[in-house]
């Protein structure tokens, strides 16, 4: 015989979670954009800051997707994570002049590196009007190396391939950057 009651309690239970993450994806998003805000105005010490928040509120989103494997593909979880991923590869770069492997799925991460090289465009045309050519390539060469690992891949998700379009078309823009950056100098 069909136990509806357990059926009904289990999918009450599933979408109370998946409430729940909503609610915890928006504060992980929230504070992903504060990260990347706050480094765009060189303002490392709150970047610093925000960074130990995201990071304890990814854990709190974490413990509620493993409650149940379907929570992981949430959409509001798949874009929370790729936007921390994208902050933290951010904060880390500025920082430290270099990339990170952060612990979320694969696919999570090469979604929030993809999204990557359209902050490091805003930063490199912040650096060109101050002047800091040599910035300004290290993000072009990054951003080049991202790339070129990028299509390594065989990508089957379309909309991991249609941001690897957009970081081609990004290298594009810090490419002539650079040679304008270059030309003026002449």
């Amino acid at each position: 015989m069909v136990n509806f009651v357990k059926l009904r309690k289990e999918i009450q239970d599933y979408d109370s979670e998946r409430e729940n993450l909503i609610k915890k994806s928006r504060d992980v998003l929230k504070l992903s954009k504060q990260v990347i805000y706050a480094l765009h105005r060189d303002d490392v010490p709150n970047a610093t800051k925000l960074v130990q928040q995201i990071e304890a509120e990814k854990k709190l989103l974490e413990g509620i997707a493993k409650k149940d494997n379907k929570l992981a593909y949430e959409g509001s979880y798949k874009v929370a994570i790729q936007e921390y991923v994208e902050a933290l590869l951010f904060y880390h770069f500025v920082k430290d002049g270099k990339l990170v492997d952060l612990k979320v799925l694969p696919e999570h991460f090469v979604l929030g590196l993809a999204d990557l090289p359209g902050e490091l465009v805003r930063k490199a045309v912040f650096l060109a009007g101050k002047g800091q050519v040599e910035k300004v390539v290290k993000i072009k060469d990054e951003v080049d190396s991202i790339y070129g690992e990028l299509l390594s891949f065989d990508f089957r998700d379309n909309e991991i391939r249609r941001k690897v379009d957009a970081v081609k078309y990004d290298l594009r823009k810090l490419e002539d950057l650079v040679l304008d950056l270059k030309l003026r100098k002449r």
